[in-house]
């Protein structure tokens, strides 16, 4: 067996060792302690700029409407420095950037993220009202642009989307300085809503599902009073009981019709309810039947 030699073998029994380090030494550590200080020093200084820098870049592409190269900006920006100075402004600044290039969304998905990630952030209130913007422009298009399309014939998801997205914030942050353009947002969406069951009341009409049509009239009656569409909405009731041969449900809904809206369109001079002005009779302009019901 090999034996190796102990500690003691390589000191002298006589001898105690002076653990005091030269003064050379001492030189050349402090040398060296300054030497690393001053790369850490020229590191940090380093990457502070270059995430200034590229947080600086993507702030002059979208004062330029650049958006798209913005958002590769913001994007890099948060993957170098996950946790910088301003890695969270990224997060918030890229809702934004999603929203003012139309890419609906993927700017709802960035503020889901950034609502998640900063629940408490002082500014989270603007990330809940990004998302409703951009549910609320979703449907938007060059078609809608150019062509005064009925926005309540368009599919209404998004509207609803947008209108949730509105009342949380309301309901969260009742005081925010998006709290006022919220609120008026949601006005029109509520319109809108009612607007879009009207549409669809009146297609059951005209393909003679009236029991549909008469629960779409009394859908937008219970949830959305105040709104422009409730005197159609009684109307419809009235004409989908009739047809129905449901006199008393039909009596009743004229009974409202005529005391909170005696000149509504359906109703003659005496107050009574006239079947040649009603929805079933309407007549189609050639605009609507030539673009399959889209303008007109």
């Amino acid at each position: 067996m090999v034996k190796y030699p102990s500690f003691q073998a390589f000191t002298h029994p006589e001898r105690t060792l002076n653990l005091r380090p030269h003064p050379v030494d001492l030189v050349l550590i402090s040398i060296m302690v300054v030497f690393l200080s001053g790369c850490a020093k020229d590191t940090d200084d380093s990457e502070e700029a270059s995430e200034l820098a590229l947080y600086e870049s993507a702030q002059s592409g979208m004062a330029a409407g650049n958006y798209k190269d913005a958002v590769a900006r913001l994007q890099a920006l948060e993957a170098r420095f996950p946790f910088g100075r301003y890695a969270e402004q990224a997060q918030l600044e890229i809702i934004y950037a999603y929203y003012q290039s139309s890419q609906a969304e993927a700017a709802r998905a960035a503020a889901d993220r950034f609502i998640r990630l900063h629940t408490n952030h002082p500014n989270v209130d603007y990330a809940y009202y990004l998302r409703g913007l951009a549910s609320f422009e979703e449907d938007e298009n060059f078609l809608t642009k150019l062509f005064p399309l009925d926005p309540s014939k368009r599919d209404p998801g998004a509207a609803r989307e947008s209108f949730e997205d509105f009342s949380l914030l309301l309901r969260r942050f009742p005081t925010s300085e998006y709290a006022p353009d919220a609120q008026q947002r949601m006005r029109y969406l509520k319109n809108l809503l009612a607007e879009a069951e009207l549409h669809a009341a009146r297609y059951y009409i005209y393909r003679g599902a009236y029991m549909a049509a008469a629960n779409r009239g009394r859908y937008v009656l219970e949830n959305f009073q105040g709104t422009i569409a409730v005197p159609d909405a009684l109307a419809i009731m009235v004409e989908s009981y009739r047809l129905l041969e449901q006199q008393t449900l039909a009596e009743n809904a004229l009974l409202v019709l005529r005391n909170n809206y005696p000149d509504h369109p359906t109703l003659d001079a005496n107050g009574n309810f006239d079947a040649n002005r009603s929805v079933r009779k309407t007549e189609k302009s050639w605009l609507n039947v030539l673009s399959l019901g889209l303008f007109g």
